[in-house]
């Protein structure tokens, strides 16, 4: 799939914020330790998720869309010898299914999971932390698989040696039906771990210490879906998706709904750089751009409540416009740096100081060319150079921005963008 974007035009209007990828893919794992059937609104329609599903259905799971939105899952007859072990490999959100498998069935052999090549991102962690809770974990005699087993998941104070998102959300999930109390120290706390660990208490879960780096998680014996629908908390990224789209197209956006307090980190950044904003209301944000910029010396990705590493390369961006030079500092992953490369094609002035760090100065103004989408988010921001850019800017591989952003090109159609979706042969979108 290509997008064909027609730069030069302004962005204005109200669009709606989807609910948080990175939050409805714990979610859905964690049905798997849940009796009865589990309903989620807010649900946004991703590529990612879908194939999550499909896994899910694989085994026997029922999955159903009861809404545009709207998601029932009931896990109660899965099977986990169906599980689909070459679709774990395609996506990563499927290291997502090892804290609960293994916490249901005892036993259960998985695939090292897929996802975005945005560097080096083993699953150590996570088998550290599953085996602290007194769980085997072998590789199979061909090494493609890992065989986790266990007599009986029991709680133990675990220091994780990196601050893991999706490794905490695992050893919260298993937790959640581990004999004794679970202690987790250097947990990830960003808003889709806060909103997992309240689903799970609304489960009935015994989890204390929410929103904190130190988790008190309380086995029980079983947990049961929660009478009313689970809804699921905003995307926090594509809000500031939007918002640099504001910014670089001297724009106007309101975006609705948004949860204020997770977004202190990309509000001052905002702020420093000199972008208009303002909250309205408990739930809308309001983005104006600017006529000058002025550049920040460092944007660095940071644990929450920092600033998110997923929007490093759209800020990124955002400095090829801005009066001055920024340093731009990844330390969470290596080779994330490699959307620098399209916007140097399009005219930026940028060096690549090493796998963690670019040098940006600007302004520049950028030119439409052919460029690609790396990843997700580096897909994102080409969309939103493309935005910016004088003249047609082509992206190959776009489809990877379906994998977190819902109708993308609709939404920003709708706010006066100029994107064309061209389909081919390799097209795999929903």
């Amino acid at each position: 799939m290509k997008f064909a974007i027609k730069g030069g035009r302004r962005l204005s209007g109200n669009v709606s914020i989807s609910g948080a990828k990175n939050a409805i893919g714990p979610l859905v794992a964690a049905s798997l330790l849940v009796k009865g059937p589990v309903r989620f609104t807010d649900v946004p329609r991703l590529s990612d998720l879908q194939q999550l599903l499909d896994i899910i259905a694989g085994m026997g799971g029922k999955v159903e869309w009861t809404g545009e939105n709207e998601l029932t899952i009931d896990t109660k007859t899965i099977n986990p010898a169906k599980l689909d072990k070459a679709a774990m490999k395609r996506m990563r959100f499927s290291i997502l299914l090892l804290g609960p498998m293994l916490a249901r069935f005892k036993s259960v052999a998985v695939s090292e999971p897929g996802g975005c090549t945005i560097g080096n991102r083993p699953i150590d962690t996570h088998l550290f932390a599953l085996t602290a809770l007194d769980a085997t974990i072998e590789p199979d005699k061909h090494g493609d698989q890992y065989v986790m087993k266990t007599k009986g998941l029991k709680g133990a104070y675990i220091i994780l040696p990196e601050f893991s998102v999706t490794a905490t959300e695992n050893l919260i999930m298993a937790a959640c039906l581990a004999k004794g109390t679970t202690f987790i120290r250097l947990a990830a706390a960003e808003p889709h771990v806060q909103d997992l660990c309240r689903f799970l208490v609304a489960c009935g879960a015994k989890i204390k210490g929410i929103g904190s780096h130190e988790l008190e998680v309380k086995g029980v014996g079983s947990l049961k879906a929660p009478r009313k629908a689970w809804s699921v908390v905003p995307d926090m990224l594509e809000v500031g998706t939007f918002a640099v789209a504001a910014a670089l197209t001297k724009g106007d956006i309101t975006m609705s709904p948004v949860v204020p307090e997770q977004l202190d980190a990309i509000r001052s950044l905002l702020t420093r750089i000199g972008v208009k904003h303002e909250l309205i209301g408990k739930n809308k944000f309001r983005v104006q751009g600017v006529g000058r910029m002025e550049a920040v010396p460092k944007i660095q990705a940071l644990i929450y409540p920092g600033f998110p590493t997923d929007l490093q390369a759209i800020f990124g961006l955002l400095a090829t416009q801005c009066q001055g030079t920024t340093m731009v500092q990844d330390p969470l992953f290596e080779s994330r740096m490699g959307y620098v490369s399209e916007l140097i094609k399009m005219g930026a002035n940028a060096i690549v100081a090493d796998p963690h760090r670019v040098i940006i100065t600007g302004p520049t103004p950028l030119k439409g060319t052919e460029i690609r989408s790396l990843d997700l988010r580096a897909g994102a921001t080409m969309v939103l150079a493309g935005m910016l850019a004088d003249g047609e800017t082509i992206i190959h591989n776009a489809e990877l921005v379906y994998r977190g952003y819902e109708k993308l090109d609709e939404r920003l159609r709708s706010l006066g963008a100029d994107i064309e979706v061209i389909h081919d042969e390799t097209s795999n979108t929903l």
